[in-house]
């Protein structure tokens, strides 16, 4: 279907967002300042602000408990590195950030301590996206990490008491909250004793609050594998939410908003259970010395298999739907990369009943000084043609075993 666009008319700011079926759902786009409102708008538009916040996540009880994009905020992507790849790097990753793309590659962390971060804004700095990984080498086989993730939307105007009991408008009952995605990710990997092969696997717990209306948690596991064939091949295996993620929703209206959203015929929320289904990554690298000086030219294509039913995917049928994705990356020994990827490809139906097929093209830069990565990606959230590009820069940090410890 062509995308759907909502704009809202505010006084002195005007913010447009789309919403493209079979396209990634973000459950919040709204403006991150207080602002005057026009008063002539009705009391059905200020409880809608609230109820298009709870939509999404009430969707879920409306319709079925496994819908699609649950807990899509962890589809998103972490690293500046990976991001100008196209997300094409379970073969390949190998450092603290594998936690997330494949848990197997953290048994190529050899120091004693590995640290990543990473902070992103999209959607014009309205939606935050932060991370924070640690990974450590327990010995030479086996690796431990953590990480923490969160995707929010700040300071959003809480309007449903904006117009009081006799009929006026009040601006001093606007108020703020936060809507809010955490995972905290618990990861092992070790090597096997086939030559090459490593596996890995992740305990994560998400927690999803909008203010004071809504919140969750859920549990679930992942699991990957990597196999390499000396230095030039990588495969990869990664099955994340491998026996489903529960998230276990509630929801605390008070009764005035309960009686405001039942005046303007929104329909209450009813607590209940969602059920985030597995995806498969499949993925394959190759890496090609360009000569003898330290030159080399690497590849990789992922395959994503989603389980949530059909897709706005190359191929997709009513079971899975599978999405592929291509990195590509030129560099002179560890010093220097140069990136590009292609993900998010998807035909898109146009206003005239013809498909366009609509791409999204990545690109990064990694620059390493001694234990200091320093990579940056110019990326987007969701496809090209909103063209809400975003500059992404991560760190990462290899620390040696203080010399005060034993």
């Amino acid at each position: 279907m062509p995308s759907k666009q909502i704009e809202l008319d505010l006084h002195l700011v005007k913010f447009t967002f789309y919403y493209k079926e079979h396209n990634f759902l973000m459950k919040v786009m709204l403006l991150r300042s207080i602002f005057l409102i026009k008063t002539y708008r009705t009391v059905n538009f200020y409880s809608s602000v609230i109820f298009s916040l709870i939509v999404s996540v009430s969707f879920a009880q409306e319709d079925k408990v496994a819908p699609k994009y649950s807990n899509e905020f962890l589809a998103i992507g972490i690293g500046a590195d990976a991001l100008g790849l196209g997300n094409a790097v379970a073969a390949q990753t190998g450092n603290v950030n594998s936690a997330y793309w494949n848990p197997a590659g953290l048994t190529k962390v050899t120091k004693w301590l590995e640290v990543g971060m990473m902070h992103s804004e999209y959607f014009a700095g309205i939606a935050k996206y932060d991370y924070l990984g640690l990974a450590h080498a327990i010995d030479e086989k086996s690796t431990v990490g953590f990480s923490a993730i969160r995707f929010a939307v700040d300071d959003i105007p809480n309007t449903t008491q904006l117009i009081d009991n006799s009929g006026n408008i009040n601006y001093d009952n606007i108020s703020t909250f936060t809507a809010a995605d955490y995972a905290f990710l618990f990861s092992y990997a070790r090597k096997l004793k086939i030559e090459g092969l490593s596996v890995g696997g992740n305990f994560k717990i998400i927690h999803r609050k909008v203010g004071d209306f809504a919140k969750s948690w859920g549990f679930g596991l992942d699991a990957g594998a990597q196999y390499q064939i000396k230095d030039r091949w990588k495969f990869g295996l990664m099955a994340r939410d491998i026996t489903s993620t529960f998230n276990a929703w509630v929801f605390t209206l008070d009764q005035q908003t309960q009686e405001v959203f039942l005046a303007t015929g929104n329909t209450l929320p009813q607590n209940g259970l969602e059920l985030t289904l597995p995806r498969i990554i499949l993925a394959s690298y190759g890496k090609f010395n360009l000569g003898k000086k330290g030159i080399y030219a690497a590849g990789e294509v992922d395959l994503d298999i989603t389980t949530d039913g059909r897709r706005n995917t190359l191929v997709r049928t009513g079971l899975v739907s599978m999405d592929p994705h291509f990195g590509l990356e030129f560099g002179f020994k560890s010093f220097v990369a140069i990136r590009a990827g292609v993900t998010n490809m998807q035909y898109v139906k146009n206003f005239d009943d013809t498909k366009s097929l609509n791409i999204q093209p990545n690109i990064g830069l990694g620059v390493t000084i001694k234990n200091f990565h320093l990579d940056y990606a110019f990326t987007d959230i969701g496809d090209a043609s909103v063209a809400l590009y975003s500059h992404v820069i991560s760190l990462r940090i290899k620390l040696e075993k203080p010399k005060n410890m034993k």
